[in-house]
């Protein structure tokens, strides 16, 4: 199929997805996860309708972009992959969001690079909610402390959260990840600290974008089911 059809079969998952879960589909944001895709893929689905694009490399986006933004100028540019400290200011002039923040320590580095760009970040908290070690995020039982420091951070707009699901394959483990990612939101939301705003939940990818959906995902990051097999 092509990449827009792709595109229309992953609308239908996400409205039924949601009209099952009693949801609004026009709620829940598609990002287009390009890591490894051509500049002519990304066009290709910006050409469709999309207008939300997720990079996991600073130096890739940086050259989609250059190449993108003129004819594109309306696309949104989230950083959804591990972001180096080292990186930080170049991050800054591309991304209008930063999906993958779980240390102190770079959050404190994009605070100060804000400061002197004179601006204020969104960014979401990357939560390790599969206990997998091979993924990056902070644990489940340290996020609300790193929460509650980043609120102190003048510079930086928290807006959520964002989890990778479990590699198993079983269902189960992937909805129970997301439910305690929703449980986290919650629990932060309650707490009305300054600078945060619990508006995203960013879970759910090509194979379990469903159980993010039925556990309150409001941002879906999808690669291989828009640019099928190819490649990533």
């Amino acid at each position: 199929m092509s990449i827009k059809q792709n595109l229309n079969e992953i609308k239908r998952r996400v409205a039924e997805a949601a009209q099952a879960a009693g949801r609004d589909p026009a709620g829940i944001k598609i990002i287009a996860a390009v890591k490894t895709r051509s500049i002519e893929e990304v066009l290709e689905i910006l050409e469709a309708g999309l207008r939300d694009i997720g990079d996991n490399r600073v130096q890739e986006a940086a050259a989609r972009q250059s190449a993108i933004r003129q004819k594109f100028p309306d696309v949104a540019w989230h950083m959804i992959g591990h972001l180096q400290r080292n990186k930080v200011r170049q991050a800054l002039d591309i991304f209008d969001i930063i999906q993958s923040v779980d240390s102190e320590r770079l959050a404190k580095e994009l605070d100060r690079r804000a400061k002197e760009k004179g601006i204020r970040v969104p960014i979401l908290i990357e939560v390790n909610t599969s206990g997998e070690e091979t993924k990056y995020g902070i644990p489940v039982d340290s996020a609300i402390d790193l929460v509650k420091k980043i609120a102190n951070l003048q510079n930086l707009l928290v807006r959520g959260l964002m989890t990778l699901g479990p590699l198993s394959p079983e269902a189960g483990r992937s909805r129970a990840a997301f439910a305690g990612l929703r449980r986290l939101s919650e629990s932060l939301k309650a707490l009305n600290l300054p600078n945060v705003e619990m508006a995203h939940l960013s879970m759910g990818m090509t194979d379990d974008l469903e159980a993010a959906i039925a556990e309150g995902a409001n941002m879906v990051r999808i690669g291989r089911a828009l640019f099928g097999q190819r490649s990533g």
